[in-house]
């Protein structure tokens, strides 16, 4: 066993919970050593791990010999976990972990940190990641960090000293890269639509992936945007050094953009490296609803797998399969629906494999009801459903389906209205 191994060994306990970064603020040095000796780590007992968002293969289902895995994501390399059957799933509004995790609900015994080198002070910053992690330093019974000269020292606090760690270890891995997706002719037709609804000034909120990176590579001829976002992109790094991402038209935080984690590459960490213009906030404050109900012009645009024709979101099952997460798509979509200007925006494919993700009815769960359903858009163009009853609902999602899917859409529309006690008047062409 290693040195680190023996370590690790003399802090954690059996039956602990730990938690770590999610994505690109994975402490990689720790969590390998900790899957790699899980058994004598363990000492004859049982761990549990609390999963997010995947930026790398660490977690594998073989490991579940030893390790519960819980968590909100299904993302990435963790798909593997959920198709294995040993990923309990959390279904709950992103915005909701921090208050679980201070009411004792979702245990927190060890946490495990990435952390920047200190600055002239001697204080670490937490470098790629606030969000939830800050209400586990408060709460676990162990902090132990590895420290990469590759994260930048971002602005917005917690700093920490070396004294706060029971163990503080250097790196021996660089960072992780957020893997980008391909941009193809039907991200870019999607993004042109929806760069089309954004007016300069507007405060961005955007998910991860290839299409938010489509969008915001859109938006370089507007002027003046800010951020006020859960996840920080390559995109945004790009729109800043462009000069287009200036916040200086927003209405909370002037002049500073607002995230909860940088997800990206080296260009991302090196823009953020003691950037001002950048502050990372918990998930209490970059998700809050008062919040985004106060910033100007919040056009949130978040992703889903299929959209029904009444207006409910699936953004967690493809084909059986937990893929996606509850997330923070429903605090956002609310948020800029109550901002003054906002735009609540869904983007997605109008296919997957040649189905149609317009569908007459979900395949997995409803992630975000109809209520709260603003606007859709496809490549074919955008639905606008806000204070829309269902009959019309129903036209304008046809309307951006894909065409090959539009005649039988509409002959399963007729009775999936009847059975929502609405009527289907008219075809798509009357809409």
């Amino acid at each position: 066993m290693s040195v680190l191994a023996e370590q690790l060994q003399a802090l954690i306990r059996p039956g602990d919970t730990l938690w770590w970064g999610q994505a690109t603020a994975e402490p990689l040095t720790l969590t390998r050593t900790l899957v790699e000796h899980r058994h004598a780590i363990a000492q004859g007992g049982r761990l549990r791990v609390f999963v997010g968002m995947a930026a790398s293969n660490t977690l594998r289902p073989e490991q579940a010999d030893v390790l519960d895995f819980f968590g909100y994501a299904a993302g990435g390399a963790h798909r593997a976990l959920a198709d294995a059957g040993v990923l309990d799933i959390l279904p709950v509004h992103y915005s909701q972990l921090p208050g679980l995790i201070q009411g004792g609900v979702l245990p927190a015994d060890v946490l495990l940190l990435q952390v920047s080198p200190p600055d002239e002070e001697g204080r670490h910053s937490l470098g790629l990641v606030r969000e939830y992690l800050p209400d586990m330093l408060a709460k676990a019974r162990v902090v132990i960090g590895e420290v990469n000269p590759a994260i930048p020292w971002t602005h917005g606090g917690p700093h920490l000293q070396a004294g706060d760690f029971a163990l503080l270890i250097n790196a021996e891995h660089p960072p992780l890269d957020q893997p980008r997706g391909t941009i193809g002719a039907t991200e870019q037709a999607i993004a042109g639509h929806v760069a089309g609804l954004i007016e300069d000034g507007a405060t961005l909120q955007l998910g991860v992936g290839n299409l938010p990176e489509a969008v915001l590579a859109a938006l370089h001829g507007h002027r003046d945007l800010g951020l006020h976002s859960g996840a920080v992109t390559d995109g945004i790094a790009q729109l800043a050094e462009a000069g287009v991402l200036t916040n200086a038209k927003k209405s909370l935080d002037n002049g500073v953009g607002v995230g909860g984690i940088l997800m990206g590459s080296e260009v991302l960490r090196r823009w953020a490296q003691r950037n001002p213009q950048i502050e990372l906030r918990t998930t209490q404050y970059t998700h809050h609803p008062e919040v985004l109900a106060a910033s100007h012009k919040l056009v949130a645009i978040n992703a889903a797998i299929e959209v029904d024709l009444t207006g409910q979101i699936n953004a967690e099952v493809a084909a059986g399969v937990y893929v996606g997460a509850v997330g923070g798509a429903v605090d956002f979509l609310r948020g800029a629906a109550r901002s003054h200007g906002g735009l609540p925006i869904v983007a997605l494919p109008a296919t997957a494999r040649g189905a149609s993700r317009i569908v007459a009815q979900l395949s997995g769960p409803v992630s975000t009801p109809r209520s709260d359903a603003g606007l859709i858009v496809t490549e074919h163009g955008v639905a606008d459903l806000r204070g829309q009853p269902l009959s019309r609902r129903v036209r304008r999602l046809i309307a951006i389906a894909a065409p090959e899917h539009r005649e039988t859409l509409e002959r399963q529309a007729h009775e999936l209205l009847r059975r929502c006690g609405a009527v289907f008047v008219g075809r798509v062409s009357a809409a």
